[in-house]
C-alpha cells in the first residue's frame, strides 16, 4: 500500500475529528455526525489498505515458493 493512501486516510480522521469535536462544542449534531461519518471512512480506507498489504504478501510468498520449487526441479534435472 502506498504512503500516500495512508497519509489520505490519516488526514480524513484527523479531519473528522476534528469536525466532530466543533460540531459537539457548537451543539451541531449535523456536523458531529458528518465528522464520525468522515472517521469511519477513514477506517474503511485503512482497512482497504491493510488489506491490499495482506494480499501483496501472500502473493510475495506464494511467488517466491514457486521460484523456489522451480530452482529444486532445475537442480534435481541437473544431477
Amino acid at each position: 500500500m502506498s504512503i500516500e493512501d495512508r497519509a489520505k486516510a490519516a488526514a480524513q480522521n484527523v479531519e473528522g475529528k476534528g469536525q466532530e469535536v466543533v460540531g459537539k462544542a457548537t451543539g451541531s449534531s449535523q456536523d458531529e455526525a458528518a465528522g464520525k461519518a468522515k472517521q469511519a471512512g477513514a477506517k474503511v480506507s485503512e482497512g482497504i489498505e491493510d488489506a491490499k498489504d495482506k494480499v501483496a504478501d501472500v502473493a510475495n510468498k506464494a511467488g517466491d515458493k514457486i521460484r523456489d520449487g522451480i530452482e529444486n526441479t532445475k537442480n534435481e534435472l541437473n544431477k
